[in-house]
């Protein structure tokens, strides 16, 4: 019985240790299934991540290349200013490459009222026949979509009936249209559709392709502004053509009166000059009391005739002188010439008459402005004009000085004086032949309005400019220029 009971216990004991062992090991088991399905889990959300993966790196690689895309189709479009030729540019660089393969171009011309097509890839003639037929049948969604300035597609228009005919319209599954709005000339749209089933457009594409409106859009402004551009400067040149031509006209006719003018004041002051010669000597012969002795009263008449004689005798010389010069008869002989002495040569026949309106005539000449190219008797003649004139118009006690400085190449002398001054408006008539101005002084003195005219003649025919300055009760500044080399 002992033995026995020994041996129950023995066989309990080792149930008790085997179901131990059973659990224990239905425990690991639990355990691994379990760490098995977490790593399967992982396993899939790998699989999933690196799918998704996958497919944002193709998006990404995607939109890289569509944005190089459209950089070139910029560049390229960018390059010409011809409506017709943009489209041929965008055509030319690939514009599959934004991942369609189907392209329209329309623009609505409101004159005509119909949508007339720029470009088209990948459809026959026939094809874009009929298509451009449809539009014109059913204008209505696409003027809409122009005026809403918004671009649709398979995603926006999903489900709908207008999306599904836009399809079949165009032979497409996938379709964005979005309007091409330059701001002036005819507006219009723009159509890419895929036939590929796998392609599914997203709102990335649709704004690439509203980019590539807004690009097609600027070039088209670009283009028009400078057609509108280019026919104003066509007509500008045109007009100025036209106008040159009128004023080349009236420059000859102007020429041709001048020459007359000329050649009428040179004959009539030959013509002049022998009457006067006449009169002048039988009033001298009379003076003379060759002819027996003559009255006072008479002689006095005679003296009057002489002295005008005289005055009408200059007067015909300085007309003379004026169109000898404008004909280019009178030969001016330009040597080098010492302004100091030609200035003080002029002041000294002239100084009778400052000492007796006691005048100061300083002069500064500049050491660098002592020699110019001139004739000397004809320079001489200017001094005695200009210096004369304001003689005349300073009053008792003034100033008249006389200066030179170099400029350039050119030597310019100014003589100014304390007179009367010159009214505005007057600087530039004043050296017109008879022309003078209207001052209190004038109505006194007598003369002709020829000095400075003959003075100007002079010293253009030099190649020198002549310009006066003044304002009334200040006084007035001649300056002209004259040339330190032939």
């Amino acid at each position: 019985m002992l033995i026995l009971s020994i041996i129950i216990t023995s066989l309990a004991t080792a149930a008790l240790l085997l179901f131990s062992k059973t659990l224990s090991l239905r425990e690991d088991i639990n355990k691994l299934r379990h760490s098995l399905q977490e790593m399967d889990e992982q396993a899939k959300l790998i699989v999933r991540t690196d799918i998704e993966l996958n497919k944002t790196q193709e998006e990404l690689d995607k939109k890289v290349a569509g944005l190089y895309a459209l950089q070139r189709i910029s560049r390229a479009i960018s390059t010409t200013l011809e409506d017709r030729q943009i489209f041929k540019m965008v055509e030319a660089n690939h514009i599959e490459e934004l991942g369609f393969e189907k392209t329209l171009v329309f623009l609505f011309d409101e004159k005509q009222n119909l949508f007339t097509p720029y470009m088209h890839i990948n459809y026959s003639q026939d094809q874009l026949n009929a298509i451009t037929a449809a539009i014109n049948q059913d204008k209505t969604f696409y003027l809409d979509l122009i005026h809403s300035q918004k671009t649709v597609s398979s995603i926006s228009l999903s489900g709908t009936e207008k999306i599904k005919e836009i399809n079949r319209l165009f032979g497409s599954i996938y379709s964005i249209l979005s309007p091409v709005l330059p701001k002036e000339g005819n507006r219009g749209f723009i159509f890419v559709g895929t036939e590929d089933a796998d392609t599914t457009p997203n709102e990335g594409d649709a704004e690439f392709i509203n980019i590539l409106s807004n690009q097609i859009s600027a070039a088209l402004d670009n283009s028009r502004l400078f057609e509108k551009t280019w026919r104003s400067q066509q007509d500008l040149e045109r007009k100025v053509e036209e106008r040159t031509k009128e004023l080349r006209n009236l420059l000859d006719e102007v020429k041709i009166i001048s020459k007359r003018k000329t050649d009428f004041i040179s004959s009539v002051s030959h013509e002049l000059r022998t009457p006067l010669t006449s009169i002048k000597g039988y009033a001298s012969i009379l003076l003379a009391g060759k002819l027996g002795n003559v009255p006072d009263e008479i002689k006095e008449r005679l003296e009057k005739i002489n002295r005008h004689s005289d005055e009408l005798t200059h007067m015909v010389n300085d007309l003379l002188d004026i169109s000898r010069i404008e004909s280019g008869k009178v030969a001016m002989k330009r040597e080098p010439q010492d302004l100091n002495y030609i200035v003080k040569t002029v002041l000294d026949l002239l100084s009778v008459q400052f000492k007796e309106k006691e005048i100061s005539t300083p002069v500064e000449i500049k050491p660098e402005a002592t020699t110019v190219m001139a004739d000397r008797s004809q320079l001489e003649r200017v001094f005695i004009n200009i210096l004369g004139n304001a003689l005349k118009f300073t009053p008792v006690k003034g100033k008249i000085s006389v200066s030179a400085k170099k400029v350039d190449d050119f030597v310019q002398i100014d003589i100014n004086d304390t007179g009367c001054g010159l009214p505005s408006g007057e600087q530039e008539k004043i050296f017109e032949e008879f022309y003078r101005v209207d001052n209190a002084i004038n109505e006194t003195v007598k003369g002709t309005g020829l000095g400075l005219a003959l003075v100007k003649r002079i010293i253009e025919a030099h190649n020198g400019k002549i310009w006066a300055k003044g304002s009334p009760g200040v006084g007035s500044t001649f300056s002209f220029t004259l040339p330190q080399k032939i």
